[in-house]
Order: structure tokens, then sequence, then C-alpha cells
């Protein structure tokens, strides 16, 4: 209880030039009470009616300001005693600091003043979140666009008063569809009314002084963003008709061109329905996405469209085109660069510089390509990036960026002098770093790097890179995580920010280290042990062993065996890990590696079961070593997709005493069109579905199994009636299990009730078939 209910340091915000600090509070959990107010399944949206936003948000409760300079923290006046705060930004100019505070009634919008520390409020609790942010900030920072309930909205159908009018039809053309298992989806004519009841807004300009003017008609808008120089706005707005098999998404929507002022310029896009896109990953609709702004011109519009009609098994050189629009608007868009693979992002930067990532998931390949002008300014390009993106010892880090005029974000520096920030892995451990680069040359100089030390030092974020000022984080295994004001190329400059203080002290005693072993195929594995207090004087095999894991798929033997954390890091309890029970006597092996590996052609999952096994087989054998362990008493958890790796694990083998599985699926053919990285459907590889269904097998499982799932849960795949359907099947064989379902929680469980419930059944579970 005293680590479940330890208070959380609150979390922080920081301006582009680290004047202020934002300090906002936060709780650990929600009550219960929340989670059951009326909430409303609709098109893969969970709405809250009455308040207008997402029934599942998360909020702060309080906020205070620190100025950097003078050290001096304010308490922000004019705010009401009590406060669930979100939807926080600050103005493009950093004068103001914006929010959100959910009311009875709903949603109102509140401003801050950073001159004078003053909050007020400049809208009634009528903004409508139900689909996207409810308002953003004009570049002038002097007003702000923001969506609102109609006035007069009509009422909402309660689905439970009223006879039903008609069967609900749904056909089929003959076209091909491979749409995942999505839960929450529009259902019959009236989720498709009350769904267009609550996304339906107003949208209206609220300056500063909370006068409020109206700006376009009512619509289901889905999105707006300025041009850079504010005299555009793109604005999207879903379309019907709705649909009945997929979410909000993937309904028809346009993109539109507004003047500042409200006038329409012209239509941008507008896609259709999208229930028929191609198998795959890599499987795009044929139509102009990615839509934004250049953030280096005034106004000019950037966006993709595939080469290869959005199809993966379509053979072409390139994948995607890259184009330019620049206004009025009036002339045919430009080509600004074709990839070979599937368009991932662009960033900008100075004198016409653009750097654009592609990739590809089936052989896990990303590049990234410099566009720029030589001195007589014709454009060049050059690929300056080609790795495997689950190659962490090769990952660059990401380029360093800066405000520019326009208050947006571009790449710092110039084309022979880019900067780039990275985390550092390695063989040898964590060392984050940045490091200047010239991408002609090809020329990297390493401008800061972590000592390597006993504390764990990252880049929490660049302020002025020319300056060399930076915000850093400093944590060590017992350290608790603090943020200071850093100049890499003068340490002397660096000062305190936060002085947090550890609220998990307890836990200070136990011992953490990384342990590295190999798999019999060779395949190097890794993961964090911890040990209980004073574990070297314990009696000979006396601890037993939790192990927590979560597969992950990979196609190169020595990418899956990288270790991508770091021994300096904190030991931080969350509701989620199994780091509690060494306060209760067991060692516990937390994020164990569990590679699936598929080399070249092979698929992964074809030998899902025996890399399985292969990977709990060779961390027993570590753990084996350490005198004081009891590799006999083993028990094996995990969340999702590791809830479904543990019941598989119960059920092929026998190196468990028991399993804890949460929120799992156990029934492959109940994701039929896929799940995880499996992007076959079931008729393309049935036996694979069948030997990885624990449903399917469970005349074979050799462990008790504790299932704990949400009631509520709406994951794609993770039903809660896989858990149902797998507990019966279990009971029919005469397998011992205990099935919990935590009332009103998701996929994520965020009641405090719920949470410490939770954490009583494991530790039940765990005390009845491994105590220590």
């Amino acid at each position: 209880m005293e680590l479940a209910d330890a208070p959380l340091p609150p979390a922080i915000r920081i301006d582009s030039k680290a004047k202020y600090l934002v300090m906002l509070d936060r709780k650990n959990y929600k009550e219960l009470s929340e989670l059951m107010e009326v909430e409303m399944k609709l098109a893969g949206l969970r709405i809250h009616p009455k308040l207008n936003m997402s029934s599942r948000e998360s909020y702060f409760t309080g906020i205070q300001i620190k100025n950097l300079e003078s050290k001096t923290t304010h308490q922000v006046t004019g705010l009401p005693s009590s406060m669930k705060i979100g939807y926080i930004r600050w103005s493009p100019d950093e004068k103001y600091l914006s929010f959100t505070l959910i009311e009875d009634e709903g949603l109102s919008l509140w401003v801050i003043s950073i001159d004078n520390m003053e909050a007020r409020q400049i809208s009634s609790p009528s903004l409508n979140a139900n689909i996207c942010s409810p308002y953003i900030w004009s570049p002038c920072s002097r007003y702000v666009m923001a969506l609102q309930v109609l006035p007069d909205r009509p009422s909402l159908i309660d689905k439970s008063t009223i006879k039903p009018i008609g069967p609900t039809i749904l056909t089929s053309n003959g076209q091909k569809s491979h749409n995942r298992t999505v839960q929450d989806l529009l259902k019959d004519p009236y989720d498709a009314f009350n769904f267009e009841t609550l996304i339906t807004s107003q949208l209206v300009k609220i300056d500063l002084e909370g006068h409020i003017s109206p700006w376009l008609d009512p619509n289901m808008y889905a999105g707006l963003s300025f041009s850079p120089d504010g005299q555009y706005v793109k604005v999207d707005t879903i379309q019907k008709p709705f649909s009945y098999v997929v979410p909000v998404s993937k309904f028809p929507r346009n993109s539109d061109l507004y003047s500042s002022d409200g006038n329409w310029i012209k239509n941008i896009a507008s896609i259709p329905i999208l229930e028929n896109l191609a198998k795959g990953f890599m499987a795009v609709h044929p139509y102009k996405r990615s839509i934004g702004w250049k953030p280096n011109d005034g106004a000019t519009l950037v966006f993709a469209k595939a080469l290869d009609e959005g199809n993966p098994e379509n053979n072409t050189e390139f994948r995607d085109e890259i184009f330019l629009w620049p206004a009025p608007f009036d002339q045919p868009a430009i080509s600004h660069f074709k990839t070979t693979n599937r368009f991932s992002h662009i960033l900008w930067g100075k004198n016409q510089l653009s750097l654009i990532t592609d990739y590809w998931w089936d052989n896990r390949n990303t590049a990234t390509y410099a566009v720029y002008p030589d001195e007589k300014g014709r454009m060049l390009s050059k690929k300056i990036i080609d790795r495997d993106f689950q190659d962490k010892y090769r990952d660059p880090g990401h380029f360093i960026m800066e405000k520019n005029h326009y208050n947006r974000s571009v790449v710092a520096g110039q084309i022979d002098e880019l900067f780039l920030q990275g985390e550092g892995y390695s063989s040898k451990g964590q060392k984050p770093f940045i490091e200047k680069w010239n991408i002609i040359t090809d020329k990297k100089t390493k401008l800061w790097e972590d000592d390597d030390g006993e504390l764990l030092i990252q880049i929490a974020a660049v302020i002025d890179i020319q300056k060399g000022w930076v915000l850093i984080r400093k944590e060590g295994q017992t350290t608790f995580p603090n943020y200071y004001k850093s100049n890499i190329f003068d340490h002397e400059k660096e000062e305190a920010i936060t002085k947090f203080n550890n609220p998990f002290e307890s836990l200070s005693v136990i011992h953490k280290e990384i342990v590295q072993y190999t798999r019999k195929d060779g395949v190097k594995l890794h993961a964090t042990l911890m040990l209980p207090e004073n574990y070297d004087k314990l009696a000979h095999r006396s601890i037993p062993l939790i192990m927590w894991a979560y597969p992950n798929e990979f196609k190169d033997k020595d990418i899956a065996g990288q270790i991508t954390s770091s021994k300096n890091q904190f030991i931080y309890p969350w509701y989620g890990s199994p780091i509690y029970w060494t306060t209760r006597g067991y060692a516990v092996l937390d994020d164990v590696s569990f590679p699936i590996i598929g080399v070249e052609d092979e698929e992964p999952n074809d030998t899902f079961i025996e890399q399985l096994v292969e990977n709990a087989s060779a961390a027993i054998d570590a753990m084996s070593r350490w005198p004081q362990i009891d590799p006999s008493r083993v028990v094996v958890g995990g969340h999702s997709y590791g809830a479904f790796m543990a019941a598989n694990l119960l059920t092929w083998s026998s190196l468990f005493v028991a399993g804890i599985a949460r929120s799992g699926a156990y029934n492959r053919s109940l994701t039929p069109f896929g799940f995880q990285s499996e992007q076959r459907n079931y008729w393309e590889a049935k036996e694979t579905y069948h030997k990885m269904s624990p449903f399917d097998h469970v005349d074979k499982i050799k462990a008790p199994i504790l299932l704990i799932h949400g009631e509520d849960d709406n994951n794609s795949g993770t039903f809660p009636m896989q858990s149902k359907r797998y507990f019966e099947a279990l009971k029919s064989v005469g397998a011992t299990t205990r099935l919990v379902l935590l009332p009103k929680e998701s996929h994520g469980y965020q009641a405090r009730s719920s949470i410490l419930h939770m954490l009583w059944e494991q530790d039940e579970w765990l005390q009845k078939y491994c105590k220590p």
C-alpha cells in the first residue's frame, strides 16, 4: 500500500527558452465513480456525453509556474480551488499558457498570462473535445479557434427506451476487406445519430478577453491548422456515409482551405470511406495524405500520394511522391521527392533543406534523404540514413529542432552543420549523446556524451544548441529523477531546476542489475533482475522468481539481442509492474527478452511456440546460476500480448508453477485479420493461428493461471470475451484457474479500487503457489 499510494511528483512542461517551468500536480489513480459516469461507445471512440470529451481522459489537479531566472515559484491566481486540467498549450509567442478545465457542465477554456501569473476563464464550459483537440492558437497569439457544442443540440437517443425500427444490414460487393477486430463500432442508425450529434460543433474565435465570434457554420469538425503566416486555415470534417465495420479514422472526410476571415477557398482533398484497403501494414489509401503546412514558408501545403495505388503487393520503383502546393493554390502542386518505401515524415530546415524519411515494415528498413540546393541553386538529394529501424545500436538519434520566425519547429543549424540527439544504446551500455553532423561530408563530431557513471544523464530538451544550453534529467537506481539546466560546452554552469524527493525509498535496498545470457540457438538475451534486501544472506534456493515479459518480433537475430535499457535507470514502481514483490521476498526478472525471429522470408510466428519456450528456458537457466534463486519455483506473467505469452508458456512447457495473465487474447480465430505483427489472415496461416491459440489447447495446460481483465477493454483484439471464454474452457477440463473482471476498466486500469484489488489478487496467487 505504501508503494502503490506513494504521491507522484509533478509533471513538468518548459517553454522553448527555458525561462519558465510549469509544474502540474497529478493523482495516481481515478476513483471508480468517475469510470461509472455515463459513457457512449461510438465509432471507436468512448465519449462522456455530458462533458463532451473522452470518457477515459486523464487530467492534472493543480498548476504552479517557476521563473527559472528569478528562482521564484508562483501560485497562479484566479484559479478555482478544485481543478481537473487538460489540453495544456503554450501560445506561439509563449506569453500565455492555455488549458481546459473540466467542470460539472463540460469543458471551459482558461488562459494564464505569464507576465502577472493571473488565470482567467475565456469560455463557458461548452468546448467540444469529442473527436479532436477543442482549440488551437492563432499564429499571432491574440486569439484561439475553438470547437463549441451547439446551443440547440438535439437530445441524444437512449436506445434502451426505444423499439427497433428494423434490422441492421451489412453487405459486401465482392471487394476484399482486411479490417482488424476493433471494438465500439457503430451498430445501428441510433448510434449513427448519436455520433453525429456529439461530434458536430460550431467553430468560433475567442480572443484573450473572452469575446466570442462565430467563424464557420456547424459541421463535424475533426481538425484545424493555421498556415505559418496565419493567412489560411486547413479545416478537416467528417462526412457521410458512416461505417459499421471501421472506426471514425476510416470514415469519409474532407480537407478544405479557408482564409483567416472564414471565406472558403477550395477543397484540398476528399477521402471516401476506407473499408477496403489492401492487406498489410504498408497499405494506404491512394488519395492525398499526411497533409500539413511547410513550417518555413508562409503558406505552402505539403502532402504525399501513393504511386503503387496504396497496395504493397504492387511492385513499383517508388512507393510515394511528396508534393509542395504554395499559396494561392491556383496552380498544380509541385513534385518535391519520390520515396523508395512508404513515406513516414518530413522535417524542414534552413535554405530549402528537407529531410524525408520512409520505411517498410516487412524488412524493417528505414531511410532518410536530404534534399537541398547546391551553390548554383540546383536541388540535390542524398540518402543519409539507411538502417533497420529496430536496430537501436545503429540509431543515429533524431535531429534537434528550434523555433523559427513563424514560431514553428524546424531543423536547427545549416546543411553542413546539423545536430543529432541520441539515446546512445550499445553493447557496452547506454550513453546518451549530442553530435554535430555535416551531411555533405558525412563528418560527425561528438559534442556531449553521458560519462556512464552511477547516474543516467539524458537530454530532456534542447534550449539553444548553438550556445550549448540544454535541460538534462539525472537519475540513478535509487536516485529519483530531477532536472537541471546545463551547458554541454561548460559543465560548471549547471544548476538544479527541480528537487523532487524520492517517494519510493523503501525500494532503495533492493539489488538491481542487467543480466545477459544466450538462447540455445545463439541469440543473445537480457533482462533486468531485482533481488530483495539482503538476498545474499538468504538460504540456498530459497527465493522464488517472478518473470514478467512481452514478446517482440524481429527479422534479425543480432538486433533481437540488443540491450535497450540502462543499469542506472531509476527503480520506478507502477501498478502494472511486478517490482512490488521484491519487498515480499521474491526475485523479479523484468523486461525479459522474448524475441520472436523470422529471418529473411521466414514468418516469425511460424515458430512462435518453440521460440517462446526457448526464451523462457534460457532465462531460467541463467537464473539458476544465482545460488539463492530457486529455478523450480518460477511464476510467469504479462499484460496484453504478455498475457498471451504467459498462457502459451503454461500450455507448452513445464517450466512454471503458476502464471498471471492480464487483459490478453487467447483465441486467435477471434482476431482473424491479423494481430500484433502478424499480417496474414486466419485462412492464409490457419495452422499458425491454431497452434498459437492456448484456447485450442486447454487440455495441455500444466500450471494454475490467474486471469485478470478490464470489463470494458476496448483494445483491438483483447475483447473481455477472450478471458471469459478461456476461463470457461479451462474450467471444462478441470484446470486450476481464477478469473477477475475489473468493473468499468479498459485495457489499462485507472481506478484506485481496481488497481489495489488487482495487486491483492496477484499477491494472493503468488503466496498460494510460490510463497518464499
